[in-house]
């Protein structure tokens, strides 16, 4: 008897860690922006197609809050802009050193929203002056940019406004209660804050910032492209050209090599049922995908795209 439940005992601890494997989480963004909803679909696909595999979307601010997450290993797969990750690696900007991730692929292109409440008289970012702004959350990537555009602008984020530090959820709520007068979000499209407020608030307006491209590009770089909003997305009129920039998938460095493959092959492999769940995902391209510079792509992440051609 005492050997048979040593036996039970025995198989229970192997079903136990075989259960457990990889627990995976994925640090996205607001809930409702792209990085949620997509880095939810991501999460579904490595848990239905990666063996002993539980992976979950968690609520963040996004970029830099990401990023801090993957180099203390609180998180395992992480969104965040280009521009963002590039200061990571350098160990400027928002980051005391330099942090120990890498890429596993670029996935799609972030614009630059700068929404303005109905009845604001903007329309350019040099008119926001003396205007209550929510420029994101702390430890976003929209913060960075929002700062980066404002003073290509002219302007300093933290005296020539009145600022705010909102979610995408709070600042879409503060400009239908009146609160704010205008803000800057970083997402794909559509987003769905921006679609909700779209649809009570018609008459707001987003502002052409294509006049402070070459500022930025001139002190960060050709990572900031100009990018043609049409506004159909957003249920509205016309076309707006704003400042673009790539979004990248990063894990820490320390990922096991074979791990970081199976998820950069369950991303591709997956593809049609990330499309579902937002359409940003039909962007995804294996040549596209490796132009992750300045961050190094991951080894396993390498493998794949080698093995693809």
């Amino acid at each position: 008897m005492k050997r048979i439940f040593a036996v039970l005992a025995a198989l229970a601890l192997i079903a136990g860690c075989g259960g457990a494997g990889n627990r995976l989480s994925v640090a996205t963004g607001g809930t409702t922006g792209v990085y949620y909803v997509y880095g939810g679909g991501l999460a579904a696909q490595l848990s239905n197609n990666i063996a002993n595999t539980q992976a979950t979307a968690s609520v963040t601010s996004a970029s830099i809050e990401n990023i801090k997450l993957l180099a203390t290993g609180k998180a395992d797969i992480g969104f965040s802009q280009s521009d963002t990750a590039a200061d990571a690696v350098a160990g400027t900007g928002s980051f005391t050193g330099k942090q120990p991730v890498k890429a596993l692929a670029r996935i799609y292109d972030n614009y630059s929203h700068v929404v303005v409440a109905p009845g604001v008289a903007a329309e350019k970012v040099a008119d926001l002056k003396g205007k209550t702004v929510s420029l994101g959350p702390p430890n976003s990537g929209t913060q960075v940019v929002a700062r980066r555009m404002l003073e290509a602008a002219g302007l300093n984020p933290d005296s020539d406004i009145t600022k705010q530090q909102l979610s995408i959820n709070e600042s879409v709520q503060a400009i239908k209660d009146g609160t704010i007068d205008a803000f800057v979000w970083v997402g794909g499209l559509p987003t769905a804050g921006v679609v909700d407020l779209a649809t009570t608030k018609p008459d707001m307006k987003m502002l052409d910032t294509s006049d402070v491209l070459a500022g930025m590009q001139a002190k960060y770089g050709k990572q900031y492209v100009g990018l043609d909003i049409d506004m159909s997305v957003y249920k509205l009129q016309g076309k707006v050209t704003t400042v673009g920039i790539a979004n990248v998938l990063l894990v820490p460095d320390a990922m096991p090599e074979q791990l970081a493959y199976d998820i950069t092959r369950t991303l591709f492999e997956k593809k049609a049922e990330l499309v579902k769940v937002h359409p940003e995902a039909e962007k995804l391209d294996r040549a596209l995908a490796q132009q992750v510079e300045p961050v190094a792509l991951h080894p396993g992440a390498a493998r794949y795209y080698k093995e693809k051609g």
